[in-house]
């Protein structure tokens, strides 16, 4: 079941490029980067309230949603920042420029969240392999952007 999800992470971090590549063609239709991200916030938003009809899911009470901690609507400004930069960003750096920095940031984001349990991360602690596995990926994301 593990390499399930490992080939799921697989896959949407192969999307991420591609994404940012189709919005960057969208932006070159639309004339704007933040046009081309609210669009395709927008059609991604239709397609998530339609599986949710779908497949029927219940919609909890307001009152419920609203009880969690505020920062928990972040998600979504995040998201929108990601869209937006990532169209921004491309066509500058290229795809493979782009997306190493990006997972380098990942990486270094992702031992801090899990070392202190952040968000609701289980405790993960920050090993001295886990330290050197995020600096080979900075090391890389320098190498890439080099050469």
């Amino acid at each position: 079941m593990r390499s399930f999800f490992i080939s799921m992470a697989f896959m949407f971090g192969a999307l991420a490029p591609t994404q940012a590549g189709v919005n960057m063609r969208l932006r070159g239709f639309v004339g704007d980067p933040v046009l081309a991200a609210l669009i395709s916030f927008a059609v991604g938003t239709l397609v998530l309230l339609g599986y949710a009809i779908a497949m029927r899911i219940p919609v909890p009470e307001a009152s419920t949603v609203f009880k969690g901690p505020w920062w928990m609507w972040t998600g979504g400004f995040m998201g929108a920042f990601f869209v937006a930069a990532a169209v921004i960003v491309a066509p500058i750096l290229g795809a493979g420029t782009m997306m190493c920095w990006m997972v380098a940031g990942q990486m270094v984001a992702s031992i801090l969240l899990d070392h202190y349990g952040l968000i609701g991360y289980a405790v993960r602690e920050a090993t001295p392999g886990r330290i050197a596995g995020a600096a080979l990926v900075v090391i890389g994301a320098v190498l890439i952007e080099k050469f």
